[in-house]
């Protein structure tokens, strides 16, 4: 059995988390961290052997320092925040860091294949949509997406748009053009539930990983 603690457990995807977790039959739930349960990160990390981080951009990277600290492995979901200073940390430590912007299959398959497209379309945008309680802007899966179209093409990165509005989840378009043709991809997250399977993934595979941090689902694809 893998034993998980949540950082985040009261937040809406931090609670998603726990219920994915509970239903694993390969995983315990050890821990729920989160202030709105006045429970801290320190309090559950002893029984832990990885972290599910869902807070904010400003407590993940040092939630992912303590788990690195502590010697457990930390699978991070939250976006909006520079990961280097965890490569220094996962040298000295003997936990790993896995990090992606964006946990839905879909989602993954939609940076792929866009980086593919880039690199025979003109020119692309990206307009990504957030319900309007996401705190970065833009998104970490657009930021990602516009990365990988640039390495594949050669070129620059394309354009983001975000919008944030309520009554969405997470949505994003990458939108090419070329002479006399346009090219869309979309991928529309409905329920978070969709992020899960991806979660589960990660947690089963950080421990094996030999780079760390690790950025990225499509690694375990």
């Amino acid at each position: 059995m893998i034993r998980v603690a949540v950082a985040g457990a009261a937040g809406r995807m931090g609670s998603t988390v726990c219920d994915a977790v509970n239903g694993a039959e390969d995983m315990e739930l050890t821990g729920r961290a989160d202030p709105a349960l006045g429970t801290t990160l320190a309090e559950v990390l002893g029984d832990a052997e990885v972290v599910v981080d869902f807070t904010r951009p400003d407590t993940a990277l040092p939630n992912a320092l303590q788990c690195l600290e502590a010697g457990v492995h930390v699978v991070i979901g939250t976006t909006g925040f520079d990961i280097e200073p965890l490569r220094e940390a996962s040298a000295a430590s003997t936990a790993n860091a896995f990090y992606a912007p964006n946990f839905a299959i879909g989602a993954v398959l939609m940076m792929r294949f866009a980086a593919e497209a880039a690199k025979h379309m003109a020119k692309a945008e990206i307009i990504e949509l957030h319900h309007d309680r996401k705190l970065d802007k833009p998104s970490g899966t657009a930021a990602r997406t516009a990365e990988l179209m640039a390495a594949a093409s050669g070129g620059e990165q394309p354009p983001i748009h975000s919008v944030r509005l309520p009554g969405m989840v997470a949505n994003q378009e990458v939108i090419l053009g070329d002479l006399g043709q346009t090219l869309t991809i979309r991928h529309d997250t409905i329920d978070r539930v969709s992020f899960m399977p991806g979660v589960l993934l990660a947690v089963r595979r950080v421990a094996a990983i030999d780079s760390s941090p690790l950025v990225g689902l499509e690694h375990f694809l």
